[in-house]
């Protein structure tokens, strides 16, 4: 107990070298050293690719507006969501001119969306406080020093807002991507209630693990009728990183995206069964730094 109070304290030093860092941060959450010289499990695979791995693309990929010009480019914006507005400031939001339902986010970080089902019922000066909140924050310090965010620009994005029909939330499905072959989709259902997760393969067979603190379906979910256009997408938006989530949507048989991360759970949700963290490690195949650098700078493809 002493030792895990002390690595909160550490923890909460952001501008530690971030090699150390991740170490303090690592085994505050798993009560385990952390090997960067030989990271085996998947989140400790994670935490190395915080450090080491800094292509600038992955600065466009993580940022909620920028990311959209590389799907319209990869696959066609006909998978984007609407977007309605982009505001530096909460003040540039005209909230008149948008619809009675919408979906506002920050661009910057996770976690940061605020879904409008009925304009009539939002109060605006505390939606413009919240906001505020947002854009004073770096997703970088805020968590465990998660590279690719450090540098963005702080914005707000407005989306459409979208909904399956019987369903008092979407499912969202998270595609592990590595080097560019997606292996299994994390689907999560009911967020706001009991917020359910399991895990597939592309075959949809439900998979023997879990990951983060959810329960599982007690069934298997219906598989999407529009699953294999998924799988397209999500191979050719992962293609030349060593490991990459791709989230999407299925909205009445048409796919939407969601977002990219190179950082689930920022490398500190365990698996269930524990074993699986390391089969899922053992897909990473971790990229060589070049001899005269500390850090990768390029993506591979």
């Amino acid at each position: 107990m002493i030792r895990k109070a002390y690595l909160g304290i550490l923890k909460r030093m952001k501008f530690i070298d971030p090699e150390l860092y991740v170490k303090i941060y690592y085994e505050y959450y798993f009560n385990k050293k952390l090997d960067l010289h030989n990271p085996i499990t998947f989140n400790e695979k994670i935490q190395w690719l915080k450090v080491f791995y800094r292509p600038k693309i992955l600065n466009q990929l993580v940022d909620k507006f920028e990311v959209r010009s590389y799907v319209s480019e990869k696959v066609g914006q006909e998978y984007l969501n609407e977007l309605l507005a982009l505001a530096s400031s909460s003040d540039q939001i005209d909230f008149d001119k948008l619809p009675d339902q919408f979906v506002v986010k920050a661009t910057h970080g996770c976690n940061s969306n605020l879904v409008v089902t009925d304009k009539r019922t939002l109060n605006v000066l505390k939606a413009k406080l919240l906001f505020k909140k947002w854009l004073s924050r770096n997703q970088y310090y805020r968590g465990g020093l998660e590279w690719a965010y450090k540098d963005i620009q702080p914005r707000l994005i407005v989306e459409r807002f979208i909904e399956q029909k019987n369903q008092c939330s979407l499912n969202d499905y998270k595609f592990y991507c590595f080097n560019g072959t997606p292996t299994y989709v994390q689907v999560d259902m009911d967020r706001g209630q009991e917020h359910l997760r399991s895990f597939y393969n592309m075959d949809w067979e439900l998979q023997p693990f879990n990951k983060g603190c959810f329960h599982k379906w007690k069934d298997i979910c219906p598989k999407p009728a529009n699953f294999n256009t998924m799988i397209e997408i999500a191979t050719k938006l992962s293609v030349g990183f060593p490991f990459v989530r791709v989230d999407l949507y299925n909205v009445e048989g048409k796919t939407i995206f969601g977002e990219m991360t190179f950082y689930p759970g920022d490398g500190r949700q365990p698996f269930t069964p524990p074993e699986f963290d390391e089969h899922m490690g053992k897909l990473i195949r971790l990229p060589k730094i070049p001899s005269e650098n500390r850090f990768i700078t390029q993506a591979f493809s």
